[in-house]
C-alpha cells in the first residue's frame, strides 16, 4: 500500500475510467458502435459487449504506465477475467496500474437541484473483497444540477460519510461530486462545492487521504489549493460530457490536475476497427490526455 500511495501522489499520467454500469453501458456501446437491438433483450450479452471493449483496451499496448496511472472498473469486470486474471489483478501484477472499483450502486432520484447516492448494501464485504483482488481504491459519483447551498453540503457530506467506512478499510476513497457541465448557474456551483469540500478535507486526521474527481471548471486553477493539501493524494477531472477536444484543452488550463476520463478516452474507438485502426485510435487518445494531465 505505500508503494501504490506514492504511486498515485506523485506518478505520472491519467486515470482511465472504464466503470460504465447497466445504465451508462448502452449509450457507451452504441458510441462504440454496437446497437442496441443486438442486445437490447439480453442484459447478459450487453455486459459481455462492453468487457469484451475493456479487454481490448487494457491489453492494447498504448494503456500502459507511464501514460495511464489507474484505472475505475465496475465492479463486475472488477470479478472478469482478463488474460487469466481478474481485472483488477491484471491491470495491477502485469501492467502495474492502479486499480479503482466503482463502489456505488447509482444516484437517488433528483431533489432539491442535486443526485445524492443510493444506499451502498453489503459495502464492507465488497471493500474487502476488492482488497483481495488487488484494488487500490473506490469512486463514488453524486451529481450536483442546480446551485442549492443546502443540497450541495448534503452531496459532500454523504461523499465523505462513505469515504471515512472506505478509508477505515485501507482503501483510498475518489471522492466524486459531479457538477452537470449544463446548470445554468455551474461557476457558483464550483463556489459552493470548493467550500464544503475545504470544510471536509481539512477535518481528516493525519493517515487519512482521499482522491477528488471533480468536473473541469469554468475558472483556470479554480481547484488548484487541493493539488497541495497534504489530505489530498491527487485532483483528477472527469469529462462529463465534454468532447474529447474540449476536456483536453480545458484540462491543460489547470496546473496540477490530472484526467479521468471515459468517453474522451473511448471518443474515437469502434467495434469494427481492425487491430492497427484500434490501436491508432486508442493512442492518439492516451497521448493527448496524458500530455494534458502533465501540465
Amino acid at each position: 500500500m505505500p508503494e501504490q500511495r506514492m504511486l498515485m501522489r506523485v506518478g505520472a499520467g491519467f486515470i482511465a475510467a472504464l466503470d460504465q454500469s447497466g445504465g451508462s453501458t448502452p449509450k457507451t456501446l452504441e458510441r462504440y458502435g454496437v446497437p442496441q437491438v443486438e442486445f437490447a433483450a439480453d442484459e447478459d450479452l450487453m455486459f459481455e459487449l462492453v468487457h469484451a471493449m475493456r479487454v481490448r483496451i487494457m491489453t492494447s499496448e498504448s494503456f500502459a504506465r507511464p501514460r495511464v496511472l489507474g484505472a475505475i472498473l465496475f465492479e463486475k469486470t472488477m470479478r472478469d477475467s482478463v488474460e487469466g486474471l481478474k481485472a483488477s489483478q491484471y491491470l495491477w501484477q502485469r501492467k502495474s496500474i492502479l486499480p479503482f472499483l466503482k463502489i456505488d450502486v447509482g444516484l437517488a432520484e433528483e431533489s432539491s437541484g442535486v443526485q445524492l447516492m443510493k444506499p451502498i448494501p453489503n459495502i464492507d464485504e465488497r471493500l474487502e473483497e476488492a482488497k483481495q483482488l488487488d484494488v487500490f481504491g473506490t469512486k463514488m459519483r453524486s451529481v450536483i444540477k442546480q446551485c442549492n447551498p443546502s443540497a450541495i453540503e448534503d452531496i459532500v457530506d454523504q461523499q465523505f460519510e462513505f469515504a471515512k467506512s472506505i478509508l477505515a478499510h485501507g482503501l483510498v476513497p475518489i471522492v466524486e461530486p459531479e457538477i452537470d457541465i449544463n446548470a445554468p448557474d455551474k461557476q457558483e456551483c464550483e463556489n459552493l462545492l470548493r467550500n464544503n469540500l475545504q470544510r471536509q478535507v481539512n477535518g481528516l486526521d493525519e493517515h487519512q487521504h482521499v482522491v477528488f474527481k471533480l468536473t473541469l471548471p469554468e475558472e483556470p486553477n479554480f481547484y488548484e489549493e487541493f493539488t497541495r493539501h497534504p489530505r489530498v493524494l491527487r485532483v483528477a477531472a472527469l469529462s462529463g460530457g465534454y468532447s474529447q477536444e474540449e476536456s483536453v484543452q480545458r484540462l491543460s488550463d489547470n496546473r496540477n490536475m490530472i484526467a479521468s476520463f471515459s468517453r474522451a478516452l473511448t471518443e474515437e474507438l469502434r467495434r469494427d476497427m481492425g487491430g492497427t485502426d484500434f490501436a491508432a485510435a486508442l493512442d492518439r487518445a492516451i497521448s493527448g490526455i496524458s500530455q494534458a494531465s502533465a501540465t
